[in-house]
């Protein structure tokens, strides 16, 4: 069984981002955050979603119940540990939405995220309370262009759905790992949504895990 550890580690994926109230085409506002490590060649982007089977990422009422799941598979593989994992994160990407509901978790739990680099893709003035967070309202060619590659080189997009179909859209995105859990919602918030274009993918790797999970892991074909 998950832990609520690990739900409050990956719960970036699974909080809605679906208002329009986004746009990224004003001015960044010019806030900074400290570099956690300098780019390489292998500088990439990871779009990181948790979903059910029927490709549900949130349900109506930001419930996760669902991702406590119990199932059993006896050819899976035991997960990594999170801490141990998170560490090579060097930074997080996110919506507003998304940050809005990790600081309502953080009063109970304390901040998923710890002291890893965090941007927040928003044009509101939102409460910054972390010196590793830094809000963002440019353009997201230039975000990536001139503050994720010139300082780090692990970045993790980790929701919404506006954001993620965004960064597809405009190809800044090098990878999608899709972890999907054995349950069946029925109704939610999709992880593509009318996307509006067509992406061809590379599976690169394939994990089934002893609790029922399967981790997809695709390079996306430029």
């Amino acid at each position: 069984m998950l832990s609520l550890r690990w739900v409050l580690n990956h719960y970036i994926q699974i909080v809605i981002e679906c208002s329009t109230e986004q746009s990224f085409n004003k001015a960044p506002n010019g806030s900074t955050i400290p570099n956690r490590q300098m780019a390489t060649d292998t500088f990439t982007i990871t779009i990181h979603m948790v979903s059910s089977l029927d490709g549900i990422i949130a349900k109506k009422d930001n419930s996760v119940s669902w991702f406590e799941v119990s199932d059993y598979y006896e050819k899976g593989v035991s997960g990594q540990d999170p801490e141990t994992f998170l560490k090579t994160i060097d930074c997080y990407v996110m919506g507003a939405r998304t940050y809005e509901h990790a600081l309502e978790l953080s009063k109970s739990y304390g901040w998923a995220y710890g002291d890893t680099p965090t941007i927040v893709v928003t044009n509101r003035n939102l409460p910054v309370e972390r010196k590793n967070i830094e809000l963002y309202s440019g353009h997201l060619d230039k975000l990536v262009s001139e503050r994720l590659q010139p300082r780090y080189r692990n970045v993790w997009l980790v929701g919404g759905p506006l954001l993620v179909k965004e960064f597809v859209r405009l190809k800044l995105a090098h990878q999608i790992r899709l972890t999907i859990l054995p349950i069946i919602l029925g109704e939610g918030i999709l992880f593509f949504d009318q996307i509006g274009t067509e992406q061809a993918l590379h599976l690169q790797d394939v994990t089934a895990y002893k609790n029922g999970m399967v981790e997809l892991c695709y390079e996306i074909k430029t």
